[in-house]
C-alpha cells in the first residue's frame, strides 16, 4: 500500500496511507491532509489512487506544487517522489512494482465539439505508431462539454502477450462514430472540475473508476459508485453528456 509521509526541515511530522481514492491536500481543515500555513491553498492538491498507481494534481494553488524539484500541473506519482509544498515535504512511498512511466500522464487533450473531429482522428492515427509520439496541446473552443483524453509523448509500452486491446467509439454528438485505442495504462475521461473518470488497463482487462464530479459516472444504464468496476465487451458509457462504447478489437 503506498503512503505519505509530511515532514519539514527533515522533521517527520506524520505519515498518510493512500486508502481513499481521493486524498485532497490543503489548509482547509476538511482536507484529508492539512497543512496549516499560509504558502498551502486551501485546497492545493489532490492525489489520485486507483489500484496500485496514484497520480498528483495541483488545483490552481496560489504558489503552485513541485515534485522533486520541478513544477508540475499534474504528475505521476513513483516510488520515493518528493512533493514540495512550501516547507513541507510530502514523500511518495510505494512498494509496488510495475507501475507506468510519467509520459503516460503528460499531456492531456482537450477536446470540444467542433475541435474533437481533428483530435480524435490524429489519436487514432498516432496510437498504433510505437514509435511516433503525439504532442497536443490544449484546445479551447467556447460551446460543449469537453473530453479530456491522455495521450502519451513517449512510446506505447509493448502489448502484454494475449492481452486484448480496449477501444472506445463515441456514440452521440456529432463526432459520433469516432473510435480510440485504449493503449495506455491509465485513460483519463471526462470534464475537469465537471465529471471525471478513468479507465485503467490491466492483464485482467480493463477497469473504470469515478475520479471527480458530484455527477457518477452512468455504466450500461446503471449510476456507479467510488468503486473501480470492470468493463465488458460492448459496454456503455455516460459521462460529461457524452455516450460512448467499450468494446475490445478484433
Amino acid at each position: 500500500m503506498a503512503k505519505l509521509i509530511l515532514s519539514m526541515d527533515g522533521l517527520v511530522l506524520k505519515e498518510y496511507a493512500l486508502t481513499k481514492e481521493r486524498t485532497s491536500v490543503g489548509r482547509k481543515p476538511d482536507n484529508d491532509i492539512q497543512i496549516d500555513n499560509l504558502a498551502v491553498s486551501g485546497d492545493h492538491a489532490v492525489i489520485v489512487t486507483i489500484l496500485n498507481d496514484s497520480f498528483l494534481e495541483d488545483l490552481d494553488s496560489t504558489n503552485g506544487t513541485l515534485v522533486n524539484g520541478q513544477p508540475v500541473k499534474k504528475h505521476f506519482l513513483q516510488n520515493n517522489d518528493i512533493i514540495e509544498l512550501g516547507k513541507y515535504r510530502l514523500k511518495y512511498v510505494s512498494e509496488q512494482t510495475g507501475q507506468a512511466t510519467t509520459a503516460d500522464f503528460e499531456k492531456t487533450m482537450m477536446l470540444r465539439p467542433g475541435a474533437m473531429k481533428a483530435g480524435m482522428a490524429a489519436a487514432a492515427v498516432a496510437a498504433p505508431a510505437a514509435s511516433q509520439s503525439t504532442v497536443v496541446g490544449d484546445t479551447t473552443v467556447d460551446q460543449g462539454p469537453a473530453l479530456a483524453t491522455h495521450s502519451a509523448a513517449a512510446p506505447a509500452p509493448a502489448p502484454v502477450p494475449a492481452e486484448r486491446v480496449g477501444m472506445l467509439q463515441i456514440l452521440t454528438g456529432g463526432n459520433a462514430g469516432r473510435e480510440m485505442e485504449l493503449t495506455k495504462s491509465l485513460t483519463t475521461l471526462g470534464k475537469p472540475g465537471v465529471q471525471v473518470a478513468v479507465i485503467t488497463r490491466r492483464p485482467q482487462g480493463y477497469f473504470i473508476t469515478h475520479v471527480e464530479g458530484a455527477q457518477f459516472p452512468v455504466l450500461n444504464g446503471k449510476t456507479l459508485d467510488a468503486q473501480a468496476h470492470a468493463l465488458d465487451d460492448h459496454a456503455v458509457i455516460e459521462l460529461a453528456g457524452v455516450k460512448m462504447e467499450f468494446f475490445f478489437k478484433a
